[in-house]
């Protein structure tokens, strides 16, 4: 794994917008072409080799809290939990999750998985491939996202119901609806019917208990770019637990024990001598050196790395009541003051590719850079 500088091409902005890619740039740049990261073919055979076994993993740690009853530790709401296990026995449609690692002189570790709200999905499945195609459209990259969500949403047809598929992401969120609104075009291209609606918008008909569109339609099938921790602060959640039509929801009720960093600890626990498992607790004093986590956070919000004890750096947001863990430091590789991680897609059951996004501080987070790769 290098990282390699180059010139960007020029005009980058307009290539890049002629996609859709209207989010490149905010106060300062997200997308970033002055450098791409180079990795081996036998590289990525490791990170697929990583993704899928985690994968598996992952799979037997939900079974595993639903088994010993461990919801409190995710601090989980008591009524949504036979919604949970009703998503799980009856294998309601899931499609994606990103696994965020490090790696480093040959070792992979895991950071942490997103599991319920991924983003960055239309970056690694388009953005940087198009831009391979300019650059040296001789290489390859580990890159199947496109292919394997159009594939999957083929396949998941069977299993929803015979009626319109609703995508739901937040209003004013460009990120958030480009992304949602990529899924959408690969489900409408693996032969689904589709509409968007902002979650804003989805109504609640009480005299039937179902929800329903802006048309009084309702509304059975729906994928959100929404978390479900999110949805289950106020009435909305209750409603999900009401609903008399039982809509499916993608990603499924049961992907919120993955979403949640609770998991790590659970990981852990039961596969110690897995070599990508980073030790992690929910108990403070275990490690000295380590990174503290709220259950529930996004973006890199209220993360603290402890070293000898000490805070060496930190950020600041709004998350930490329901809880915290705490993961081993597992430093990230770094490339003349660029820290970089791997985000590896699951989509479908299987491996489907990576993104990078480095930060010049140790933490990842929502000032973070979306650099392209390529298999040299």
């Amino acid at each position: 794994m290098e990282r390699i500088t180059i010139q960007p091409r020029n005009n980058w902005q307009s290539a890049v917008e002629k996609l859709g890619f209207g989010f490149h740039t905010t106060n300062i740049p997200y997308w970033d072409e002055s450098a791409y990261y180079s990795f081996t073919m036998p590289e990525v055979l490791k990170l697929e080799k990583a993704t899928a076994e985690l994968w598996d993993l992952c799979l037997g740690a939900v079974q595993h809290v639903m088994d010993n009853n461990l919801y409190q530790q995710f601090g989980i709401p008591e009524y949504i939990i036979p919604l949970i296990e009703k998503s799980w026995t009856e294998d309601h449609p899931a499609i994606y999750g990103r696994f965020d690692f490090s790696y480093k002189n040959g070792d992979i570790k895991l950071l942490e998985f997103n599991a319920d709200t991924p983003t960055s999905l239309y970056e690694a499945g388009i953005v940087q491939w198009f831009w391979l195609q300019d650059f040296d459209k001789s290489k390859d990259q580990f890159n199947s996202i496109h292919e394997k969500l159009i594939a999957y949403w083929r396949y998941l047809k069977q299993y929803l119901y015979d009626d319109t598929l609703y995508f739901t992401c937040l209003k004013e969120t460009l990120e958030d609806l480009t992304n949602t609104e990529y899924m959408r075009d690969c489900a409408m291209q693996g032969g689904l019917e589709t509409e968007l609606i902002f979650i804003d918008d989805i109504g609640w008909d009480a005299s039937r208990e179902v929800f329903v569109d802006m048309k009084e339609k309702d509304i059975k099938n729906i994928f959100k770019l929404y978390p479900w921790e999110w949805m289950l602060k106020d009435d909305f959640g209750k409603n999900i637990a009401a609903d008399k039509n039982k809509s499916l929801w993608v990603e499924p009720a049961w992907k919120m024990i993955l979403s949640n960093k609770a998991i790590l600890p659970i990981l852990w626990q039961l596969y110690p001598q897995c070599p990508y498992i980073l030790p992690a607790y929910f108990e403070a004093d275990r490690l000295t050196d380590y990174v503290k986590k709220p259950i529930l956070s996004r973006e890199g919000a209220n993360i603290d790395i402890i070293q000898n004890n000490l805070s060496i750096e930190k950020t600041e947001g709004e998350y930490g009541k329901e809880g915290f863990i705490y993961q081993q430091l597992c430093s990230l590789p770094e490339f003349n003051g660029n820290h970089a991680v791997i985000g590896s897609w699951v989509i479908g059951q299987q491996p489907a590719g990576m993104g990078i996004r480095e930060s010049t501080s140790l933490i990842t987070n929502n000032t973070s850079r979306f650099v392209p790769h390529l298999i040299d």
